[in-house]
C-alpha cells in the first residue's frame, strides 16, 4: 500500500508541475505579445522621424543650391553696382542724375 499513497502522491505533483508550466508559458506569450506592440508602436515613430528628417534634408539642399546660385550672383558686377547704387550711393563719373522735388 505504501507504493500506491506514494504513486498517488506522486501524480498530483506532476500535474501542479505541468499546471505551473503551462502558466508559465501564458504569463510569456502575454509578456512577449506586449512588448511586441511597445515595439512596434515605437517602430512607428521611428519611421514618421525618418519621413521628417528626410524631408528636412530635401528642403536643406534646395536651400543649398539657392545659396550656391547666390554666391555666384554676389561675384558678379552687376550686384557690386547695385550695392554700390543702393547703399553707398555712389555714381559713375558721367552719369547725371535728376532729383524729384
Amino acid at each position: 500500500m505504501r507504493k500506491n499513497s506514494r504513486v498517488r502522491r506522486q501524480k498530483p505533483s506532476n500535474k501542479l508541475v505541468g499546471l505551473a508550466v503551462v502558466v508559465i508559458v501564458i504569463a510569456l506569450v502575454l509578456f512577449f505579445n506586449s512588448r511586441s506592440k511597445v515595439i512596434q508602436a515605437k517602430n512607428s515613430e521611428d519611421a514618421d522621424r525618418i519621413e521628417q528628417l528626410e524631408s528636412q534634408i530635401e528642403a536643406e539642399s534646395a536651400r543649398a543650391e539657392e545659396l550656391e546660385e547666390y554666391g555666384k550672383y554676389v561675384n558678379t558686377k552687376q550686384f557690386v553696382e547695385e550695392i554700390a547704387r543702393d547703399k553707398l550711393g555712389l555714381i559713375y563719373p558721367d552719369e547725371i542724375i535728376f532729383k524729384e522735388e
